[in-house]
This record gives structure tokens, C-alpha cells and sequence, in this order.
């Protein structure tokens, strides 16, 4: 290994060392307990060291956002004997991801708090989560990606099957794991073949081999077929996309935001680098696939979620047609600008992802959870702030001005209009004038529906803070949306002339 390996794979060496000892080191750390009068304590459940890894996890994340954003500045660099690769969009993605799960854990403290879930092991998952995204967006090699990506997906089985005295909880952790498994298997299988066709792993070599035309194209074809489906289980797009409502209804609230936010850039990546940095001679073998998936999302997501009366299903339904938008953008081939505006959707459909299921735990208590929209009702009468918030999410989802989700949206139909999908366009935007439906819906139950019941606004001042922030930035990056989207577009560029 030399100097420039190590610097390459540092932020994710630490990450994954310090996210080992604080494990260790829990067992170890006694934990405060607040005695309850006419409560017996059971010692044996008492979670042990949670306030100290909690507190070191937040250091850690803070100290790996600094990091990439240091590196943004940096070339592109491949290490680790061509397993690895560090350039501005992996540093961009994996800044992003970080940003994610900070904010995720903040928002999720109070809420797990109430339901005797905040545990070591629940912020130690996360962060092994993180590990695998960071080394799925910075996969040079076919092994690497599927290290990454099963490295991300494991620790997930378990966080959605966590509260096991729940029954919903666990059929969510089932069908997720059973059904991960089979599009990892449909990914793995796919690249096989590209690897029996190619005979190499490095996606560089790979990317050479299957530019030659004398290359079996048919065998190519196959293996192809096979990654577009596992990538799509990935996105959560149509057709396979039923694994999404169920997991984000039946996981706890916090868990599906661990889901449902810092997993979709990851998601992103891959798809950028196998079709992208690896397939691009394929590409009219891939861009019809694309094609149909984005279509049949927007179509079907937008639909379906109209008939949602459970807020998390309902959002559900509103990611695989926000994915089906992501799609979109990747069929502007050679051309950065369309790449970009792709990258900047799904970073700022993260953002409001967050700020939206931050709302939703915000809102909920010990002992209730605010999933449906009656537990919405009335809310800007009893919480005219947090009303506002909701309100912001579900325009900016909605894709209405000011909010970045606006910028966001135009920024990908440009790229259509540009690449002369213009037909594919007028089609995002009828889907996207259906999901302006439900969406308004929750909009005209926080402000003109009444109370059914009086709810407090749980979390510390801090976390309020975060979400209160979290909603100016929708509105200032819809404002003023060319600072991140120049920053996209610089990291797309770089990384293309690099590669």
C-alpha cells in the first residue's frame, strides 16, 4: 500500500475503526438512568453508553463532512490497485451522505428515546450503513460496488426489523431482506456475465473491452438486463418497487428516514458508475430500459399514492416517481449538464426528504406516532411553525416555486428538452401536475381541516433548530439554486475529463 492509497480510503478506514471501538467501548460506558418512582429498573436493559456513542457519532460525522468537502478540490485519483477511486463527484455524493445521517440521527433521538430503541447498536448500524455508501460511490471495480452495496444493505435488514415486538416492523424486515436479496443476486449474476464476456473487474478495462466490436454483444446484453433490474430494486423504481411501501410503513419512522435519504444518493452513484463510467458503449441497449422504468414510475407512483391515507405509504409511492425523475436525467448522454441536474435532484430530494420525516417525528410522541394524515389535521392552528415546514416539504416534492424542489425539477426537464426527449418532458410534467394532487392534500389538511386531537411537538431545541434550518435551505436553494448546481455540474465535469 502507498501514501496516496491511504489517503485515499482514510475517511472511510476511520469511519469504519472508530465505529468498531465505540461499539466495543459501550459495553464499557455505564448509562445515567433516571429512576421512575413505583418503577422497577431492569438493569439488563438498560442502554448501556448510548449518550457516549451518540455523542462521538456526531463528532465523527462532522469530522467526515470537513474531510470530503477538503477534497473537492482534489483530481481524480484511482487507488488501491484500481479498487477504489476518489474524485469530486464520490467526495461531492459522500459529503452529502454524511450530511444525511447527521441530521437523521438528530431528528431520530427523541423518537427512539420514547419507544426504547436508542441503543448503541442502532447508531453503530447506521454508521456501518454510511461505511458501505461511502464505498459504493467510490467503487472503481465490480467487487468493490457489490462490497459497497451489500456492506450499505445489510445493516438496514436490521435496523427495519429492530423493534421485533412490533409485527409490521418485522414483515417490513422480511420482505426487504428476502427481497434485497433476490436483486442482489439478479446484480451479481449480471455482472458475471460481464465479467465471463470482459474477463476483468476493473470497470475502466471493462468500459475498453466492450467499446471493441468484436466483443459478443448478445452475452453483453444478457448481463445488462440483469444490472438495469438489480439497479432498479436499488432506486425503487417500477416494476420493482413494491418493497418500498411496505418497508417505509412498517419500519420505524426513524429507520425509514435512514432508508428513504442518504440510501438514494449511494443509489445514484451506481447507477452512474455501471452505466455511465462503465456501459456507455451499451448505451442503446440501456437508454429504452431507462426509458420504461422512468416512465411506468412516474406514471404508477404518482397514481397510486393519490389513494394513501397513511403519510409514509403515500411518500413512499412519491420516491419511486422522484426516482423515476432521477432516471430521466441519466438519458442526456455526454452531455455534464444532464448528469448534473440529475445529481442535483437527488441531493435535493434527500434534503427534503429529511426535512419531511423530520416533521413526521417531530410531531409524533410516546406511545403515537404521527403516520396518517388525520394526525395532520389542523396542525397550523395548534403549530402555525411546523404547519409552515410541512407545507415548504410538500411543495418542494410537489416541484412549485420557491422551493428547490422546483429548480430540481426544471433542471432535469431542460435536459430532456436539450437531448430532444421532448415528448418524455410533457410526460413528467402531466405525472408531475397528478402528484401536485396529493400532495396539496396534505397541505389543505394542516390549514383548513380541524384538530382531532391536541399534539405536542417532541425533540430537543436543538433538533427544532436543525428542522427549522433544514426548511430555509429548501427555500434559499430554491431561491437561489446556481451555487449548488454550479457545484454539481464542476464535480460532474471533473470527474468525466478525469475518467
Amino acid at each position: 500500500m502507498q501514501a496516496f492509497d491511504l489517503y485515499a480510503v482514510l475517511p472511510e478506514l476511520v469511519l469504519l475503526v472508530l465505529t468498531c471501538l465505540l461499539l466495543v467501548a459501550s459495553v464499557y460506558v455505564p448509562e445515567r438512568v433516571i429512576s421512575t418512582p413505583g418503577v422497577e429498573q431492569d438493569i439488563f436493559h438498560t442502554p448501556r453508553g448510548v449518550g457516549f456513542v451518540y455523542f462521538f457519532s456526531i463528532i465523527l460525522l462532522v469530522y467526515l463532512i470537513f474531510a470530503f468537502i477538503g477534497r473537492m478540490g482534489d483530481p481524480a485519483l484511482i487507488a488501491m490497485n484500481g479498487l477504489f477511486q476518489s474524485d469530486p463527484f464520490s467526495n461531492l455524493l459522500k459529503a452529502c451522505s454524511c450530511v444525511a445521517v447527521l441530521v437523521s440521527l438528530i431528528y431520530s433521538k427523541q423518537y427512539l428515546t420514547d419507544r426504547a430503541m436508542f441503543r448503541p447498536d442502532f447508531i453503530v448500524l447506521a454508521l456501518l450503513a454510511l461505511l458501505g455508501q461511502m464505498v459504493l460511490i467510490s467503487g472503481a471495480n465490480l467487487l468493490t460496488l457489490y462490497l459497497g452495496l451489500e456492506l450499505m444493505a445489510l445493516p438496514t435488514y436490521a435496523l427495519v426489523a429492530m423493534r421485533h415486538s412490533n409485527e409490521k416492523s418485522v414483515e417490513a424486515g422480511i420482505k426487504y431482506f428476502v427481497l434485497g436479496a433476490l436483486a442482489s443476486g439478479f446484480l451479481l449474476y449480471g455482472m458475471s456475465m460481464l465479467y465471463g464476456v470482459t474477463g476483468s473487474l476493473d470497470l475502466i478495462e471493462i468500459f475498453k473491452t466492450v467499446a471493441d466490436p468484436r466483443v459478443n454483444h448478445l452475452v453483453m446484453a444478457f448481463g445488462l438486463v440483469f444490472i438495469v433490474a438489480g439497479l432498479a430494486f436499488k432506486l425503487g423504481v417500477v416494476p420493482f418497487h413494491m418493497w418500498v411501501p411496505d418497508v417505509y410503513e412498517g419500519a420505524p419512522t426513524a429507520v425509514t428516514l435512514m432508508i428513504a435519504a442518504a440510501p438514494k444518493l449511494a443509489a445514484f452513484a451506481l447507477l452512474f458508475r455501471l452505466l455511465v463510467n462503465t456501459l456507455l458503449p451499451l448505451l442503446g441497449d440501456w437508454q429504452p430500459m431507462l426509458v420504461l422504468l422512468a416512465v411506468l414510475s412516474l406514471v404508477l407512483g404518482n397514481v397510486t399514492a393519490i389513494a394513501q391515507t397513511n403519510v409514509k405509504r403515500m411518500l413512499a409511492y412519491s420516491a419511486i416517481a422522484q426516482m423515476g425523475f432521477v432516471l430521466l436525467g441519466m438519458l442526456s448522454v455526454f452531455d455534464e449538464h444532464a448528469f448534473s441536474a440529475s445529481m442535483f435532484y437527488a441531493i435535493t430530494y434527500v434534503l427534503t426528504t429529511l426535512g419531511t420525516f423530520g416533521l413526521l417525528m417531530a410531531l409524533s410522541r410516546k406511545g403515537y406516532d404521527c403516520e396518517t394524515l388525520d394526525g395532520l389535521k389542523g396542525l397550523n392552528k395548534r403549530h402555525p411553525w411546523f404547519a409552515f415546514i410541512g407545507l415548504v416539504m410538500m411543495f418542494s416534492l410537489a416541484g412549485i416555486p420557491p422551493t428547490v424542489g422546483f429548480a430540481a425539477k426544471l433542471g432535469v426537464l431542460e435536459a430532456l428538452v436539450d437531448a430532444e426527449h421532448t415528448f418524455l418532458a410533457v410526460i413528467a410534467v402531466m405525472a408531475s401536475l397528478i402528484g401536485a394532487f396529493y400532495y396539496l392534500r396534505v397541505v389543505k389538511v394542516m390549514y383548513f381541516d380541524e384538530p382531532l386531537h391536541e399534539t405536542s411537538v417532541s425533540g430537543s431545541g436543538f433538533a427544532k433548530g436543525i428542522l427549522s434550518l433544514n426548511c430555509i435551505l429548501v427555500l434559499a436553494l430554491g431561491i437561489v439554486p446556481s451555487g449548488l448546481m454550479s457545484l454539481c455540474l464542476d464535480a460532474m465535469r471533473r470527474t468525466l475529463l478525469g475518467s
